[in-house]
């Protein structure tokens, strides 16, 4: 009896603390930070600044935003770890592209929206809702300035696409390349300059955005085949864009001529 009431009894030994290095206890505080179930609040959610452009355009937006990204949270725990600034710099990104981007991380949209058409039971942008027979186009302008692209206008939602591909947003991709198709542009300069600029900054093994412009054009070829634009960019060659376009046409060939062989009646 006397022992057992001893071993109930018996003082544990105290635990020592684990002794940590400076940079291995900033590690270990932003992962608990990171891994926190109110990391998504706003209410502990700090605020970072932004500066985008070449003309420093400032921005801001709560850390919990950011940390959608794959590559802002990269960026941030690589800062966090360095200086204690809480400054970003994007001097490559268009000002107006980042605030499509900015919008999307905080509503999963940017303007102008997609609803759902109550008439045609599909998707329209939401400016065109007000619109009679706009078939779901928005009034909202389909192009943006680009200082540094030839001509300097092009497809607002192939920026936003190629904008997404940076910071790995895959569900941003998805819905600018949905809204492009819902904004109509009928230039012919702009369409293949767009063309060229998501060649530029999208990965070969892209199988969304490139092959968009590659169908557009063998769909309305007629077209293209009388633009002194589209004769322009051949004769300047070295574009694997138009590598592509010349393998989508031969099969676009092959698959007539299949048919055609089908359909018509065998000679004896």
């Amino acid at each position: 009896m006397f022992s057992s009431f001893r071993s109930r009894n018996r003082v544990s030994k105290t635990v020592k603390p684990i002794k940590r290095s400076v940079g291995e206890r900033s590690k270990l505080k932003m992962q608990q930070k990171l891994d926190s179930p109110m990391a998504g609040s706003t209410m502990v959610s700090s605020i970072w600044s932004i500066v985008v452009g070449p003309d420093l355009r400032l921005f801001a937006a709560y850390e919990h935003a950011l940390l959608k990204s794959p590559y802002f949270a990269k960026r941030l725990r690589d800062q966090f770890y360095e200086t204690s600034s809480k400054r970003l710099k994007l001097p490559d990104m268009l000002p107006e592209v980042f605030a499509c981007v900015l919008e999307y991380l905080y509503t999963d949209d940017y303007y102008p929206r997609l609803c759902k058409s109550k008439r045609h039971h599909s998707w329209e942008l939401e400016d065109a809702q007000d619109t009679r027979n706009s078939g779901g186009r928005g009034r909202v302008p389909s192009t943006i300035y680009h200082p540094e692209v030839d001509g300097n206008y092009l497809l607002t939602d192939t920026a936003v696409y190629c904008a997404a591909e940076k910071l790995g947003l895959e569900e941003l991709k998805r819905l600018a390349l949905l809204k492009q198709g819902l904004r109509f542009c009928a230039l012919d300069d702009i369409l293949i300059r767009s063309a060229r600029y998501a060649y530029a900054n999208t990965l070969d093994t892209d199988r969304r955005l490139r092959p968009f412009f590659i169908q557009m054009i063998i769909q309305d070829r007629t077209r293209f085949i009388r633009s002194p634009t589209m004769q322009m960019e051949m004769g300047l060659g070295g574009s694997k864009f138009f590598f592509d376009l010349f393998v989508a046409l031969c099969l676009h060939t092959d698959e007539f001529v299949e048919r055609t062989n089908k359909s018509s009646p065998r000679t004896i």
